[in-house]
């Protein structure tokens, strides 16, 4: 049995402290990887069901059997590794602000998504997301203004709850709009979200997008002994 706990990796970010940690829980009797920002924990195994059903629920509104993909946010890697798992994946481009949170997949340090990083269909960009949105160049800086058939976006706790002030502008109609330029027709937007559905963001949504839902994710919370839940958003640019 390893050390009760361990920092894997540290490092100071242009947005706070991001460490990486180990864990043995005693009462689970299971190895706990937890991310945390400075003091405020971002994602733990313990708790992925949402993260997969991001992939799930995004890429089942996906036609086509062969389909590119752009993950926002690499995290523990739950999203795309689910994604992967998709045999119409065809490309899947991963776009991470944090050089560090790459190089922990590089390195192996998280068993559970051993063969992300060596799949022939993974390529990982160190770029801000929502600069990309912003920007002229898209989020495939060797292919500038590449479409995509699906997007799928975990990084800030939720549309109301950013990690930082300058992701704020991507969640308006103006942002999404952005957004689904880089969309293919019927191509499809998903989201993470912390919070329950949020009608003022699903308006925004409908905005921008021909269909959206938001979808209910509970899931079994060990540390409390009850029951939690996610919200999906899923938003497609056709009928």
């Amino acid at each position: 049995m390893g050390a009760r706990f361990e920092e894997l990796a540290w490092r100071e970010t242009p947005i706070g402290a991001i460490s990486l940690r180990r864990r043995r829980d005693p009462a689970l009797q299971v190895e706990v990887y937890e991310v945390k920002l400075d003091d405020e924990y971002l994602m733990s195994s313990l708790f992925p069901v949402a993260e997969i059903e991001l992939a799930r629920l995004g890429l089942a509104e996906v036609a086509g059997e062969s389909v590119d993909v752009v993950v926002g946010g690499l995290g523990l890697g739950y999203t795309a590794c689910a994604a992967l798992g998709d045999p119409r994946v065809r490309s899947l481009l991963v776009v991470e602000a944090i050089e560090d949170v790459i190089d922990w997949h590089r390195r192996g340090l998280l068993p559970f998504a051993a063969g992300l990083a060596e799949d022939p269909r993974t390529r990982f960009v160190q770029a801000d997301f929502f600069a990309a949105v912003a920007g002229d160049v898209g989020f495939d800086t060797e292919v500038p203004g590449r479409r995509f058939d699906a997007v799928l976006l975990d990084v800030d706790h939720s549309p109301r709850n950013v990690l930082h002030p300058s992701h704020a502008a991507f969640y308006p109609p103006a942002g999404l709009r952005r957004l689904a330029a880089l969309l293919r027709p019927e191509g499809v937007f998903a989201l993470w979200s912390d919070d329950p559905p949020d009608a003022e963001f699903t308006d925004a949504l409908s905005e921008v997008f021909a269909s959206v839902r938001a979808h209910v994710v509970p899931f079994a919370n060990p540390l409390t002994g009850g029951e939690s839940a996610n919200t999906v958003y899923v938003a497609r640019t056709g009928p």
